[in-house]
């Protein structure tokens, strides 16, 4: 049986998607080799701190001489090549976990810096770019940034201009949100690192690392971050945490955001991990794998996409640095059509059908297409855009490539039945 025909992909979508997979082959067995030597690096922070089936019971209550949790952080420090890990399923999300070590790391009267220019919205609010009850701003701490220059290079006289004697930390996004820019290789990060250090050594650096563990083989600690910080429904995840955030980096980076997280004088003690320990552990040793699975799918995105006449983001024959594709659909039609065939393909929901609507954090409307296991899980098959020009969709994740390659598909067959392409 065709079963792509009896989910709804006709021969001409076939073709092209069997045409895109033929010109990925050696970008696809590249991809497998990073996976590989990451996988290693990960069971090698297992071993190393003697990961064993009593590190799977979860505590209740306050959490004291919970090792299953302290392990954990031990085996993500190991990966991440941090002093100290903060990880738990008490931190809700990616934009609560870089409250978090904002806030812990900063005092009234700090400023915070960015070099890569705004960042992702919903940390807009947790700064007070956009006013919002609880900012930073209402604290007294202060923001400035630099933009990127035009061709999305780093404006290093901008940057020294802009950093001063109140400028306590440095945020830079790896990737690139709901904008256009291009994302960042842990190389050009540690570049930038390096530069800011020349400026003001004692500066924290914080790298928002989410969408971006384990597309390569360093992570942004291995090039002179002091933290780094993302969510556990998104790559370190592997699809099977339920919940969580990390933050890695610096032992004091950390115990200052343990206090923050949880009490003045409690820190990193307290915090029960439930009945989440073992998808913990099992999704971070899976992630390697997950996630190059995922990075395979962004590029069949841009490829194809590329191929009926749409601008993808990165190009399909650019280097990776996160799991994120954009497509430029250049009309609310096509996006949508877009997210609507993501949706079609899910393994849970796929019978409804994803409308723009006010989502929390964001300006503009917003379309989302997430028929996941772990509600709003990014490293599971999704596309999401804001409703404003150009109308791109950010298009990311997929446990299984072949996931992900239906899922496309579906999504080219809208724009085909609706004479978008």
């Amino acid at each position: 049986m065709d079963w792509y025909q009896k989910l709804g992909i006709s021969e001409k979508v076939q073709k092209l998607g069997e045409e895109s997979e033929a010109r990925l082959r050696e970008r696809f067995y590249k991809i497998d080799r990073i996976a590989e030597e990451n996988q290693l690096k990960v069971l090698n922070a297992f071993q190393t701190n003697k990961v064993s089936t009593e590190h799977f019971c979860g505590t209740t209550g306050y959490g004291y001489n919970d090792s299953g949790r302290d392990t954990l952080e031990a085996v993500y420090a190991a990966a991440f090549d941090a002093e100290a890990a903060l990880v738990r399923p008490q931190i809700t999300c990616g934009t609560h976990a870089l409250a978090v070590a904002l806030s812990a790391n900063t005092r009234p009267g700090d400023e915070i810096f960015s070099p890569v220019g705004r960042p992702y919205d919903t940390l807009e609010e947790v700064i007070g770019i956009r006013p919002s009850r609880g900012s930073l701003a209402e604290y007294g701490i202060t923001y400035a940034q630099a933009d990127l220059k035009a061709d999305g290079s780093f404006d290093y006289e901008a940057i020294r201009s802009r950093i001063n004697e109140r400028t306590k930390l440095v945020t830079i996004q790896r990737s690139r949100g709901y904008a256009s820019r291009p994302s960042l290789s842990v190389e050009k990060i540690g570049e930038l690192i390096s530069f800011i250090r020349g400026i003001k050594p004692e500066v924290i650096i914080m790298v928002d690392n989410c969408y971006g563990e384990f597309v390569e083989t360093k992570e942004p600690i291995s090039v002179g971050a002091d933290m780094i910080v993302g969510s556990l429904i998104k790559n370190p995840g592997g699809g099977l945490a339920p919940i969580g955030g990390y933050i890695a980096g610096k032992k004091e980076c950390i115990e200052n955001a343990a206090v923050r997280l949880t009490s003045p004088g409690l820190g990193r003690e307290v915090g029960a991990s439930l009945d989440v320990l073992r998808s913990l552990y099992q999704g971070f040793f899976l992630a390697p794998v997950v996630t190059a699975q995922a990075v395979k799918g962004a590029i069949f995105a841009a490829d194809i996409m590329e191929h009926i006449g749409f601008k993808a983001y990165p190009a399909s024959d650019e280097e990776r640095c996160d799991i994120i594709e954009s497509v430029e659909f250049g009309t609310a039609e096509g996006l949508c059509a877009f997210c609507e065939g993501i949706q079609q393909a899910a393994p849970v929901d796929s019978f409804l059908k994803p409308v723009p609507w006010d989502m929390p954090g964001y300006d503009d409307q917003v379309i989302m297409a997430a028929g996941a296991f772990i509600a709003g899980s990014s490293i599971e098959l999704s596309c999401d855009g804001p409703l404003r020009e150009p109308f791109l969709a950010f298009f990311q994740g997929g446990l299984t490539f072949w996931h992900a390659k239906y899922g496309i598909l579906a999504g080219v067959q809208n724009l085909y039945n609706a004479s978008l392409v």
